[in-house]
């Protein structure tokens, strides 16, 4: 009352949006003072309270607002603070009535105090509620106002949570001191559900199947209270300070299908308990200091492939009976290795000195210049060798382009099964050559998995290098985002999650999965192909790295190779190479999924992508954000968790990244409400990639980084 503009947060700490409320037969009052609100439990901000409105003329005030409905049950809350400093025999005193019925008799605000009357129980059965404010026949000034709210009940279409899990979490809570939006119900309603939960919606009570407290740094032993969470399928407690031994009772959360422990100061035995987790598919140990070995039944279904089994030097344990058996397998393993080896070694000599032997009349690709490193390098493919001829006969003499990269130009192919393929043919210009080529053909002959682009063959002939790929007909994700590929339909918000998770578990292989450990080096969404049905796979490994062991953890450079805009800055600085360099192009990648725009958007100074997106973060408007060919079909819930993901991965050093098996649980944990939603745009595939749900608290890193050059 009494304000010409509306006033919210950073004022109201609580973001209440208090809209100005005049009347042409109404006076202003103000004060500069400021209005002590310590004793309102409602907290109105002093600016709220330091203006009022009383009556033009006469001694009463009128004000009044309309219901949604007449069945809304609300509660009203009046403001009120005296800003004259009233003297001698001046006094203000009022009665206050709702509907003509008498609410409080011969009140008198107080002095630069914020004061408030309020109703204790609902009211409700009009379309129009009243209020007058009258002086008493003593007051000697008319009354006064200075704010007021109105609230409705809301019912909850959602059944409570089940009484064991809230007791559970308010245990845990309080052992915790956690400082989180962890007040109510924490499952309904669903659209304010606890920070780092997820629950069951479609059982009553509601049960929690997802807790997910990774950096919440928390500290002591693992608390009691987890065990009375009987339904909770993914526990994510890793990245904390835990200390003491793996309780017991973990193993009596018989729903469990992740369990992540890592990245503590765990100690002890990994106990047999754990045994008892019949569902589990994925216990993460690693980053702690166990000793002993793990439990054998663990190691079996690790060994057959029901199990991921993440540890660091603890083992497992294996009967003593076993052991010479398991040496008769190495020997004759290596023996008949060796034998393959030098066989290999001889046909591969063997055909590249035939190879060279070889002349050609062709004038699309002279062969003037026979490449020596043929001679120095010897590449052992599992993968089908092509000549050039045949080559000429698969692409119908390179008719059609479907591409064109670093390497050189791309060609449509189809080989004599009928099957398609994608025909990588180094150009004569290409800076790229014989190490490239190399690096490409090793790593995708020693690594598979579907979210990787399959090799199917290559040909060294003459100085013709090429290689053959698996046909992905949808193009890039670049092509799709740019309206580039000739779609009809935009990407929905589900496809464009799907394709996200689909990169990032092609990542978390190259990542985890190999051993040694591979860096990508050039993630981009030109590099993200799509096969018919709109999965995702990574291609171009052409400057990849490889870890010369797995315990390392970086590369150093002597130079930073990549593509401007995706390109981490911390790799541009310091020339080590790590796999956060490839979660940060990852987090660009995904910026571009958001915001459909390139990573260096077009116009005055060519800005980066981030800082574009922080200064609308900073306005909290996902809208400006999204992409507008969506047309606002998203879910905002899944957008901002998705931002946070992307702005975690951007962020400016290494260490404050998440891991790229940290981007597969949050990308799970967003696509699971959109597979309900949107099955018709969304094949989502539940295998054995690290299956996990779970949603967590991501910071952000706001500060976009300065757009690096190429060295």
């Amino acid at each position: 009352m009494g304000a010409s503009d509306s006033l919210r947060f950073p004022a109201d700490p609580y973001d209440r949006i208090w809209s100005s409320f005049m009347d042409p037969s109404w006076s202003t009052l103000s004060s500069s003072s400021n209005v002590n609100n310590s004793l309102n439990m409602f907290e109105p901000p002093s600016a709220v309270m330091q203006t009022a409105v009383t009556p033009a003329s006469g001694s009463q005030l009128v004000f009044s607002w309309d219901s949604v409905s007449p069945d809304d049950e609300l509660y009203a809350v009046l403001h009120f603070a005296e800003l004259q400093n009233l003297t001698g025999n001046a006094t203000r005193m009022f009665n206050i009535t709702r509907n003509g019925e008498l609410r409080y008799d011969r009140y008198t605000p107080p002095y630069l105090s914020a004061d408030f009357i309020y109703s204790n129980v609902p009211f409700e059965g009009s379309s129009r509620y009243e209020y007058v404010l009258n002086s008493t026949s003593d007051s000697t000034l008319p009354p006064i106002i200075n704010a007021f709210e109105v609230y409705s009940l809301m019912q909850l279409t959602q059944a409570a949570t089940d009484s064991g899990d809230v007791d559970a979490m308010m245990e845990i809570k309080s052992h915790y001191q956690l400082k989180r939006n962890w007040m109510g119900d924490p499952c309904a309603p669903k659209a304010y559900v606890w920070d780092g939960l997820n629950c069951s919606y479609t059982t009553d009570p509601l049960r929690i199947t997802n807790i997910n407290l990774t950096y919440g740094g928390l500290t002591g032993e693992i608390y009691s209270s987890f065990a009375m969470l009987e339904a909770v399928k993914y526990l994510d407690l890793s990245h904390n300070n835990f200390n003491g031994t793996i309780p017991e009772f973990l193993g009596s959360l018989s729903s469990l299908v992740v369990l992540d422990l890592s990245f503590n100061n765990l100690t002890g035995t990994v106990p047999d308990s754990l045994e008892n987790l019949v569902s589990l598919q994925i216990l993460n140990l690693a980053g702690n200091n166990f000793n002993g070995s793990v439990p054998d039944k663990l190691c079996k279904r690790s060994d057959a492939g029901l199990l991921t089994l993440r540890l660091d030097k603890t083992g497992c344990n294996r009967a003593s009976s076993s052991r010479p058996k398991t040496a008769i397998i190495v020997i004759i393993a290596a023996v008949s290795g060796l034998l393959l080896l030098v066989v290999i070694l001889v046909a591969v000599v063997w055909n590249i000195r035939k190879q060279q032997g070889r002349t050609s009349n062709t004038s699309v690709q002279p062969r003037s210049v026979v490449y020596t490193q043929q001679r120095e390098h010897q590449i052992s493919f599992e993968s089908r060798q092509f000549t050039y001829t045949q080559l000429e006969n698969i692409t119908n003499k390179f008719t059609t382009v479907i591409g064109k990269g670093g390497f050189g130009m791309v060609y449509h192919g189809c080989l004599e099964t009928g099957k398609q393929v994608a025909i990588k043919m180094r150009s004569l210009s290409s800076p790229q050559g014989m190490k490239e080529f190399l690096a490409e053909s090793q790593n995708l002959t020693k690594i598979y998995h579907r979210n990787l682009v399959s090799l199917v063959g290559y040909c060294m002939d003459g100085n013709c290098l090429a290689l053959v790929y698996e046909h992905m007909k949808q193009g890039s994700l670049r092509d799709h985002l740019r309206d580039k590929a000739g779609c009809a339909k935009v990407l929905s918000w589900g496809q464009r999650l799907q394709i996200a998770l689909d990169a990032a578990q092609g990542l978390d292989y190259l990542h985890k999965g190999c051993k040694p450990p591979i860096i990508h080096r050039d993630v981009k969404s030109s590099n993200i192909l799509l096969s018919e049905e709109l999965e995702a796979r990574i291609g171009d490994f052409g400057l990849s790295k490889s870890f010369h062991s797995d315990e390392l953890t970086h590369v150093s450079t002597g130079t930073v190779v990549g593509t401007p805009g995706y390109i981490d800055p911390e790799y541009h600085q310091n020339y080590q190479l790590t796999e956060k360099s490839d979660v940060y192009s990852f987090g660009v990648v995904l910026l571009e999924l958001i915001t459909g725009r390139p990573p260096i958007v077009p116009g005055p100074g060519n800005a980066h992508i981030l800082k574009l997106v922080a200064a609308s973060v900073s306005r909290g408007c996902i809208e400006e954000i999204m992409d507008y060919t969506l047309h606002g079909e998203y879910d905002a819930t899944s957008a901002w968790k998705i931002l946070d993901v992307a702005l975690r991965c951007t962020a400016g050093t290494g260490s404050q990244r998440p891991t790229m098996f940290e981007v597969v649980t949050q990308l799970k944990s967003c696509l699971k409400p959109e597979i309900a939603s949107d099955r018709n745009d969304i094949i989502y595939i539940e295998g054995s990639n690290m299956s996990r749900e779970i949603s967590s608290e991501m910071g952000t890193s706001l500060l976009g980084p300065t757009v690096p050059s190429l060295r």
